[in-house]
């Protein structure tokens, strides 16, 4: 069977070239939205996952999704601290380990408004378990014991009062700015002062986890299962990059949905416009598609051809939109996270994010072209002739 070349499809969207940009927007703007919402989750979910690492254990109170609904008293971590073996030591002989407070507290932005900030209280081996992923940017890190902070640097130009050498009151203690940071993950968006000050300040004597550094190849539900009998303390383990997916996995999945929902809505309408666009391109080539019968074209050939065109329309629509969101790439937002505190990450179009979206356009161009399709596959030619 004779196709219909491919030359004529390409002449023929040429020449309608304003429908057939009008119907490249209305795909385009939904693609768009759709690329939006992955851009938005891949940044938000690779902000966390590729940061984690598999060396570095957290122990969380024993049924607690996070650390926001840890809690364990200091006695419990330093048992955890001690007596875990397999945590390693640094050069003078002490454990890798370090146990931290965790606490979202309200604080002012700079644009108006409040929103919640990530406070974590940490002790000196805190830096050392981290290695190179902390590094100062600017300043120092708090004097051990005093009532000085530093801020992870997406919080500097956000929240008020978090420049070097401002003052932060926390409920009525003033605490000094010291220095920037920049860590890894949702890092960049606390604020760190050392772990008893903090917590005096914030009225929570407890702990929210253990950080620490382990040996290779630690099996860490050998750990859980030796603690399980222990009626001291029976922490939950998991490695790092377990514990930050773990944290992603709500918001990821909410952006996922809310961008097939919103594109769901917006197709439907890109779909008719599509539809309406090719109804009229068969009724006002209906001559055209005559003489391709004529010249011996089975109507499936002629089906095939219609739907390339609409193929390719949905295609380059899915481009259009892909070439509206990438302006966009490596812009900041911030969003509350699993502990409800807000975390600023970067806008992040991945190949794959464009390659989902020009699919998804391509199928909306097929859906929008299949009736056109089966309409001029089904004239007649010597009524098609006598139409034109």
């Amino acid at each position: 069977m004779a196709l219909v070349p491919f030359r004529y499809n390409l002449r023929s969207l040429w020449v309608r070239r304003s429908s057939t940009l009008l119907t490249m927007c209305a795909i385009g703007a939904t693609v768009a939205v759709l690329a939006g919402m992955l851009s938005l989750q891949q940044g938000f979910a690779t902000m966390f996952a590729e940061s984690g690492r598999d060396d570095l254990a957290i122990f969380l109170r024993n049924g607690a999704t996070s650390e926001g609904e840890s809690g364990m008293t200091r006695e419990q971590t330093e048992l955890i601290k001690k007596e875990t073996r397999e945590i390693s030591l640094a050069a003078d002989g002490k454990p890798l380990a370090a146990a931290e407070m965790y606490l979202a507290v309200r604080r002012r932005k700079v644009t108006g408004g409040e929103t919640n900030v990530a406070m974590r209280g940490v002790e000196p081996m805190t830096f050392q378990v981290h290695g190179d992923a902390l590094q100062i940017n600017a300043g120092r890190i708090p004097i051990p014991g005093s009532d000085e902070l530093i801020i992870g640097q997406d919080l500097v130009e956000r929240i008020a009062d978090c420049k070097i050498g401002d003052t932060l009151v926390i409920n009525v203690t003033p605490f000094k700015i010291v220095g920037t940071f920049r860590g890894k993950g949702g890092y960049q968006s606390e604020i760190w002062g050392d772990l008893d000050r903090l917590g005096e300040a914030l009225q929570r004597p407890v702990r929210s986890r253990v950080i620490a550094k382990i040996a290779p190849n630690t099996d860490l539900a050998a750990i859980e299962a030796r603690y399980s009998e222990d009626k001291r303390v029976q922490p939950k383990v998991q490695t790092e990059r377990s514990y930050l997916q773990s944290q992603t996995q709500v918001l990821s999945i909410t952006f996922t949905v809310l961008g097939i929902f919103l594109s769901a809505i917006m197709g439907l309408a890109a779909v008719f416009t599509g539809t309406n666009a090719m109804l009229s391109l068969v009724s006002s080539r209906t001559h055209e598609i005559g003489i391709l019968l004529s010249l011996g074209f089975r109507p499936f050939a002629v089906f095939l051809a219609f739907q390339m065109e609409a193929l390719l329309l949905g295609t380059l629509g899915g481009i259009l939109g892909c070439l509206m969101v990438l302006p966009f790439q490596g812009a900041q937002t911030g969003t509350m996270n699993q502990t409800f505190s807000e975390v600023v990450f970067a806008f992040r179009t991945t190949p794959s994010v464009m390659l989902i979206a020009i699919l998804f356009a391509s199928l909306l161009g097929l859906f929008g072209g299949a009736l056109p399709a089966v309409r001029a596959a089904r004239l007649r030619p010597t009524e098609a002739l006598r139409r034109g």
